[in-house]
């Protein structure tokens, strides 16, 4: 047996790309189940962990061939800006207000440049697939959208 890390559980995704014969959900049932979450106002990412804890699912893909990001498109319940990026800005805005009050955290000051950088990165991969309107802009100061 490896040695395994400190902290990672080192687990992967079935290699099956058909969905495991135990579960018992239709296509549509777990289409309505994803719409249904996304209509409480659970992210993507909250609704697959929803899926899997309480009914079960364990990746609505097989089941769907479809991602629940993609479900929630064809809904037009889809969100504006993309779940990653939207936490990266929560992040930057948070502790943009922390120096604004804290102009010698210089730790945190690096750790808003680093998150910045990751803002723009993964904002300009969006507006290259799309995802992002091409005059997208990420405001340092004010840590909205424009």
């Amino acid at each position: 047996m490896p040695k395994q890390e400190k902290g990672s559980s080192h687990s992967l995704r079935p290699v099956s790309r058909r969905p495991p014969s135990w579960c018992k959900y239709e296509s549509e049932e777990v289409e309505a189940l994803v719409i249904k979450l996304a209509r409480e106002g659970n992210s993507a990412s909250k609704i697959g962990t929803i899926l899997r804890d309480q009914h079960g699912i364990p990746l609505e893909k097989p089941i769907t061939g479809k991602s629940i990001t993609k479900i929630l498109a064809e809904a037009d319940m889809a969100p504006s800006i993309p779940e990653d990026l939207e936490m990266l800005l929560k992040k930057a805005s948070g502790l943009s207000t922390h120096l604004e009050k804290n102009k010698m955290d210089l730790t945190n000051k690096r750790s808003l440049q680093i998150i910045e950088a990751k803002i723009h990165k993964l904002s300009k991969y969006y507006r290259r697939k799309g995802v992002l309107p091409p005059d997208w802009k990420y405001r340092a100061k004010a840590a909205s959208v424009a």
